[in-house]
């Protein structure tokens, strides 16, 4: 574990399945930082609606699940699956919901020692001022493919080509909604991991960081 400055924040974004959650974590555990999987919390406010009952076109059920998740909303398996991921593009299109996560996630970045967040708007709405930002992104046939890989593992009848325009959607939904839209901040480096593995990936995530460290 190095020993970074007091109140380091490093924002990753990126579109699913660029692999922003894995160099989050692996960046959070080489510096000693606790991190935040911010698509959890979304997946979470999704899944409260629907297990209330509530439509995920229902804007202030939403909200008012946003508003009062539980601490442990983290541990829930079922918010892994993809579709939980494909509700949670749904409820995060709605601009009460973001507005109700946000002083949550400002609150997890602010606290010492400092924080890791990955997600869609860390850059340039969370933390703008974060001392890193990367953007993490491949090609959408790239991320498919690893997508595809993990839903294999559990289900052998998992298509590709459903993966992949499940992949093309997400993107289309998250780069168009009004607000926060997916898009790197002006400041932020970009990182294409297409053809890196999660170690080559790591390095070269790492050394930007450092980078960032040094000037």
């Amino acid at each position: 574990m190095m020993r970074v400055p007091e109140g380091l924040v490093i924002a990753i974004d990126g579109p699913a399945a660029s692999g922003k959650g894995t160099l989050a974590r692996r960046l959070a555990a080489h510096y000693g930082l606790p991190w935040l999987d911010t698509g959890l919390l979304y997946r979470a406010v999704a899944h409260g609606v629907l297990r209330a009952g509530a439509s995920l076109d229902d804007e202030a059920a939403a909200a008012a699940v946003a508003r009062n998740l539980p601490a442990d909303f983290a541990d829930n398996p079922a918010l892994r699956t993809s579709e939980a991921g494909r509700a949670a593009s749904r409820v995060a299109a709605f601009p009460a919901v973001r507005a109700a996560l946000v002083d949550m996630q400002r609150a997890f970045a602010a606290r010492p020692p400092g924080a890791v967040l990955d997600g869609r708007d860390i850059g340039t709405v969370i933390c703008p001022d974060a001392r890193v930002k990367l953007f993490v992104t491949a090609a959408p046939e790239i991320r498919a493919g690893r997508r595809h890989q993990e839903l294999a593992a559990r289900d052998p009848d998992a298509s590709y080509e459903l993966v992949l325009a499940d992949i093309r959607k997400r993107d289309a939904d998250d780069a168009s909604r009004a607000t926060a839209p997916l898009k790197p901040a002006p400041d932020a480096v970009l990182l294409d991991t297409s053809d890196m593995d999660a170690d080559a990936a790591f390095a070269a995530a790492l050394a930007i960081v450092e980078q960032a460290l040094a000037t």
